[in-house]
């Protein structure tokens, strides 16, 4: 079972903070917990934990902003988990437009955020099972991208690296991974956020939609990243692999 190290719990309800505190602590994490954006941040001057449990409904700067933030700087690539209210559609869509690696409904059990927690890191440190890769080279050329699989990011054809979030990472590897594939919005939900779909699910879309984005890809004529009505997506360009000293 996945080793969950250190949890940051960002929400402003004490009662929650203990709550899911304590359970994680029972189940051998370490546990780090803030009221608002500014112990957040206090905490990640000091430390970088595995994963970030963030609540969308804070005082001052919201969870989703605190999101984006997270996501433009150095700690981009740490998961977040966001936890929404109950019916809130709206947060949940636009938490994964900014970011968000998954969410949580409240209320919620603790065992089933455990568990959630624990499939965003199984998923953020091995390749997803049955999709297995060999040792991957540093660089992969599509088009006029190069993706670096050790910075995790992307560089245009003048350098300038375009940074990506741990989901936007992980599905990008997954379409250059199997180009010319058609991969369902089954598939890359499971090989991207670990779980199967459920109705009115978005997520995938939406994740596309970031990534279509950052490549320049215009969705009406994509280059890149292909529709296939009531099929799913394929990754349309040839990509070349590189080794870091060519």
């Amino acid at each position: 079972m996945e080793k969950v190290e250190h949890v940051l719990i960002v929400d402003d309800d004490r009662e929650i903070r203990e709550l899911i505190g304590t359970y994680l602590q029972k189940n051998g994490a370490r546990v780090s917990k803030a009221s608002g954006g500014r112990e957040m941040w206090a905490v990640l001057a000091n430390e970088r934990p595995d994963i970030i449990v963030l609540d969308v409904t804070l005082p001052g700067e919201n969870g989703l902003a605190l999101c984006r933030d997270l996501r433009a700087g150095q700690w981009r690539t740490i998961p977040i988990l966001m936890l929404t209210a109950l019916g809130d559609e709206t947060d949940r869509v636009v938490g994964l437009e900014v970011g968000a690696d998954d969410y949580l409904v409240k209320p919620f059990a603790v065992r089933e955020l455990l568990a959630r927690i624990r499939a965003i890191l199984r998923r953020s440190r091995m390749a997803p099972h049955g999709f297995e890769r060999a040792e991957s080279p540093q660089f992969l050329l599509f088009g006029e991208w190069k993706l670096d699989t050790i910075g995790r990011h992307l560089l245009d054809s003048e350098g300038t690296m375009v940074a990506l979030s741990g989901a936007e990472y992980r599905l990008l590897r997954v379409f250059t991974d199997h180009p010319q594939r058609v991969l369902t919005r089954d598939q890359l939900l499971t090989l991207t956020q670990g779980r199967q779909t459920e109705p009115f699910d978005r997520s995938i879309d939406l994740l596309v939609s970031r990534l279509r984005q950052r490549l320049k890809d215009e969705a009406k004529d994509p280059r890149y990243i292909k529709t296939l009505r009531n099929e799913g997506y394929v990754f349309s360009a040839a990509v070349t692999p590189q080794e870091g000293n060519s």
